[in-house]
């Protein structure tokens, strides 16, 4: 299973997700993390369940976004021109009809990373891919 981490290396408040697919990276052999560089189109526009990892502004802990959680996704004070990008293109997908199923474990910007919740969440996912659900 490929998972898309998407930040700013570079930016502590939006480094999160790097940190997970860092730690992450051999403990779970089935997922493949895929890091997008902020200028670089969605590349899983046509995929049936993409995956994503990305730190959010106000939220407290390790959330699970979905393709109905999208809409709600409002444009903040940008910690990088991705920021404001990726809820952009992820609505304007979803709009298009080319975004059915989504996932986004969404990490609190600026806490501690519960990688031990982050990984229980990466394995369900993957058992559910591999069941084909």
């Amino acid at each position: 299973m490929k998972v898309f981490i998407f930040g700013n290396p570079i930016v502590a408040d939006d480094n999160s997700a790097f940190k997970v697919a860092e730690y992450l990276k051999n403990k779970i052999p089935e997922v493949d993390f895929a890091i997008i560089n902020p200028n670089e189109d969605i590349p899983f526009a046509d995929l049936r369940h993409p995956v994503l990892i990305d730190a959010i502004e106000n939220i407290k802990k390790v959330t699970i976004l979905n393709e109905e959680d999208i809409d709600k996704i409002s444009p903040m004070k940008s910690v990088s021109v991705h920021d404001w990008d990726l809820g952009f293109q992820l609505k304007y997908l979803k709009k298009l009809g080319k975004l059915n199923k989504i996932t986004i474990i969404g990490l609190p910007m600026g806490k501690k990373i519960n990688y031990l919740r982050i990984q229980s969440i990466l394995r369900k996912l993957v058992e559910q891919e591999m069941q084909g659900s």
